[in-house]
């Protein structure tokens, strides 16, 4: 019964609206579907996209139409249509067009005529680049991505299919959604969305950002930076003669003009270039059309093929803009095969909006109150795109999924289904994999879950001359306290077989989000306290698995420690605008450890164990003592853009530096505190994006302490060094540095990281690595106190070796030591930054 009221209502409203509906399907000659032609009504943008098997529909009001669809290689063709009824027919069927090259006078040097509209070309790049000042449309998109293969397992782990929502030969759609977005933007450029709707199936984020590629740009961002961190040069760029071969292939009358159909031809490998074709009209030498693609060869990452067709049609006597564009992109790496197609159809342009000078402000997207509440009735009015069988099937699957699921959340039956459905816990999970398990519970209307977690046994032993073997025991319970409340137990045991020392502490976190004179924010509060093993220098210069290796194979113990009895208690916020804030005081009765542990796989009798008290401050004591600290810390990055939610507000990002300042405090004679002093830094660092010459990043730090009367080692200024061939920390340490020699308590230091990521810059000229895609990195670490203690370090390496490693050979100037060149490896490329970025 409902079912019936729902399409008489639709009915209503469709009559009510006077809404028709024009449908029908684009096809060749051949009667072969054309997929995304565009159709639209003349001398208006106001139009739609066929689907990927040519079928369109389009919604009018009564009256007399001159409708036009278009299709890239096809005739242009017009169709008058008087609207008059709900439902009518409108099948296009497109000619090829009749390409001719007409006789043109060849030069000298044997000259394609390609060559000389491509100049007529870029010369007017600058003019349609900046004609329009400033201007409004609407943007539906549509995107779906399909696997067509899945492993069975990857990188040991067994791949869940049902989870990925494909069936048993890996085949499925796991991607769909549509969006209504409008468009502000203003030259140079300022641009601000607003998403009126958005869905997906099954439920959650739609992709609600248009993908704006504008090849009047010299330098064309390709979707998202990590697909191409250099950009990708435009064919009709200024420099583009140099990058690009020509080849006229024909030309084709329309409207009046003539269109020039130019293959576009890379002059090398491996440089960020684009192949295909672009069609340029003489009536204003603009762009017409495009059928352009990036592949791996021409430095596109993380996919193999990126495909971007766009039509270009006249919203005034003399602007055209983007009518509609189809990226498709492909992926077939590591048993893994995908497809996927984004369409993206512009409407109602408006050229003379008439925006107020400060209309764009730090909201770069902002979603409507309403914007994921709309019924399918809606979509099925506005949508501009037919949806293709595949996605009207994926939708009914996934959405009635997703409401039997709220439907029966609450019911004994589906907690009880919630549990069983979990993996048993097994011997292997306990000593190797880990383990983890789901509590589930009703709270109000919906089904919450607590979480209990713990490491391996086996991947939570540990090595140090120290303690010797360490047994170690992580469990953590995450319990879900509804409105946003969040309690972490984390109890922390460990055991010395050698030392025979016992130390356990518990580490309490509540979080939870706030909203502060209408400014949301995440809180979060720490209590900590009981007895635990920690390094002189906080920042863990060297990790455990590391210290590991260099003491069992190479009898070198890097890793320094003390023990201590603390207790802590924390608070930090992050605010709405991603700033973020910090304060805590800890309280530790700290003592002296001695090696215990002599223990290696490989007997080396020319080696000695160092002492565990860093040997290079031999000369400062470290004695049993207490200390009470109060530490402040806060960071900011000025000019922060953001995603506006209904309810909130999420950082985006800035063009801006971050900037960090911190402050501790050391209070004497309090609970026979020993230490007196006052100590600061001020930092700044960024990442920036030089496109085709590449990234520049950078971290900048200096500090010193107002007062050092009475300092203890765990409280020096350490620099964080590095002994081994391993590093990180790359903005952050200093890779042939020791790990102690250079700590202080002076009034002032300065240290500077800086490097520079090619990104295929140079390196796309050796033949072997630009097919390999290794790219070249330099830089330079530094560090002054004074004239007796300084360091300086350069370095150049190579990174994204099998898009995740890299190796640099560096020589460290030391004022301590003599000079050293040494080799390390670390993270870095298009994976292994990310890799880097998750490690800090």
């Amino acid at each position: 019964m409902l079912k019936y009221l729902f399409t008489i209502s639709l009915l209503f409203i469709v009559v009510y609206c006077k809404a028709n509906i024009i449908q029908g399907r684009v096809t060749d000659d051949s009667n072969q579907p054309l997929p995304f032609a565009s159709v639209f009504i003349k001398g208006t943008t106001t139009g739609t996209t066929a689907n990927a098997t040519g079928q369109y529909h389009l919604d009018l009001p009564p009256g007399q139409y001159t409708i036009i669809c278009q299709y890239i290689g096809f005739r242009k063709t017009e169709q008058s249509l008087l609207v008059n009824a709900p439902v009518q027919t409108l099948d296009f069927h497109l000619q090829p067009v009749n390409m001719q090259i007409k006789e043109v006078v060849v030069k000298a040097s044997g000259e394609d005529p390609a060559y000389a509209i491509i100049r007529q070309a870029i010369r007017k790049r600058r003019y349609y680049q900046e004609q329009v000042k400033e201007y409004t449309c609407m943007s539906y998109i549509k995107g779906n991505i399909g696997m067509k293969g899945v492993p069975g397992k990857f990188m040991g782990q067994k791949i869940d299919k049902e989870e990925m929502g494909v069936d048993s030969t890996g085949k499925g759609m796991v991607f769909l959604s549509e969006s209504v977005t409008k468009i502000f933007a203003r030259l140079p450029d300022k641009i601000k969305l607003e998403v009126i709707s958005s869905r997906k199936s099954g439920g959650g984020f739609g992709l609600s950002f248009p993908a704006i590629i504008s090849l009047y740009d010299n330098n064309v961002a390709a979707v998202i930076t990590q697909m191409g961190p250099r950009g990708y040069i435009s064919p009709i760029a200024e420099n583009a003669l140099s990058y690009y071969r020509y080849q006229l292939e024909g030309t084709f009358e329309e409207d009046g003009s003539t269109v020039y159909k130019i293959k576009v031809i890379p002059r090398r490998k491996h440089e960020p270039l684009f192949c295909g074709y672009i069609f340029i009209t003489n009536n204003g030498w603009r762009i017409h059309s495009t059928d352009l693609y990036l592949t791996s060869d021409y430095q596109l990452e993380l996919m193999d093929t990126l495909e971007i067709r766009q039509t270009h049609v006249p919203v005034t006597s003399d602007v055209w803009r983007v009518k509609d564009q189809v990226l498709k992109i492909s992926f077939n790496k590591f048993g893994f095969v995908l497809g996927g197609t984004f369409v993206n159809v512009y409407s109602g342009y408006n050229i003379h909006p008439g925006l107020p000078p400060k209309f764009f402000d730090r909201i770069f997207l902002k979603y409507d109150t309403a914007y994921d509440k709309q019924r399918r009735g809606y979509w099925d009015s506005v949508r501009p795109v037919p949806l293709e069988q595949d996605e009207i099937k994926d939708y009914h699957e996934k959405d009635s999924a997703a409401q039997a699921e709220r439907d029966t959340a609450v019911s004994r039956n589906h907690l009880l289904a919630l549990q069983q459905k979990q993996h048993p816990v097994t011997v292997m999970n306990i000593l190797w994999s880990g383990a983890s398990h789901k509590y589930y519970f009703q709270r109000d209307s919906a089904i919450a879950y607590h979480t209990l977690s713990m490491k391996g046994l086996v991947k939570s032993l540990k090595y140090n001359t120290v303690e010797g073997l360490v047994l170690a025991l992580e469990p953590v319970l995450n319990m879900n306290l509804g409105e946003d409340q969040q309690l972490q137990i984390t109890p922390f045991v460990r055991y010395g077989l050698s030392n025979t020392h016992l130390n356990a502490y518990m580490r309490i976190d509540f979080s939870n989000s706030s909203h502060i004179n209408n400014r949301y924010g995440h809180n979060n509060w720490v209590l900590a306290g009981g007895k635990r093993i920690s390094q002189f220098n906080k920042d863990n210069p060297i990790d455990n698995i590391t210290n590991e290796f260099y003491t069992l194979f190479l009898k070198e113990n890097y890793m320094k420690l003390y023990e201590s009895w603390f207790g802590n208690l924390a608070y930090s916020r992050i605010f709405e605008s991603n700033s973020r804030l910090f304060a805590g005081v800890i309280y530790e009765s700290r003592s002296p450890v001695e090696n215990t542990a002599d223990f290696v796989i490989f007997k080396n009798a020319h080696k000695q164990f160092l002492p565990n008290h860093p040997y290079e401050l031999a000369d400062i004591p470290f004695d049993k003592h207490q200390a009470l600290v109060v530490n402040v810390d806060f960071a900011f990055q000025p000019g922060q853009q953001f995603i506006a939610l209904p309810d909130r507000k999420i950082p985006f990002g800035s063009k801006y530096p971050t900037f960090n300042i911190g402050y501790s405090k050391g209070i004497p004679n309090i609970a026979n505190s020993i230490v007196d002093f006052d100590k600061w830094y001020l930092s700044a660092s960024d990442n920036m994006n030089f496109k085709l010459f590449g990234e520049f990043r950078y971290h900048v730090r200096l500090g010193g302490f107002l007062n050092n009367r009475s300092v203890q080692l765990p409280d020096y200024q350490h620099f964080n060094g590095n002994q081994t061939f391993y590093n990180i920390k790359y903005l952050n340490s200093f890779q042939l540095a020791p790990y102690y020699e250079y700590s202080t308590t002076a009034p002032f230091y300065i240290t500077a990281n800086a490097e520079h990521h090619f990104n295929g810059l140079l390196t796309n000229k050796v033949p072997l690595l630009n097919k390999l895609k290794w790219n070249l990195v330099a830089g330079a670490n530094a560090f002054y106190v004074n004239r007796d203690n300084n360091y300086v370090e350069v370095f150049g390496g190579l990174e994204n070796i099998l898009k995740v490693i890299r190796v640099d050979v560096v020589a460290g100037y030391q004022s301590k030591a003599n000079t050293r060149i040494g080799v390390r490896v670390g993270f870095g490329g298009i994976l292994g930054n990310m890799m880097n970025f998750n490690s800090k």
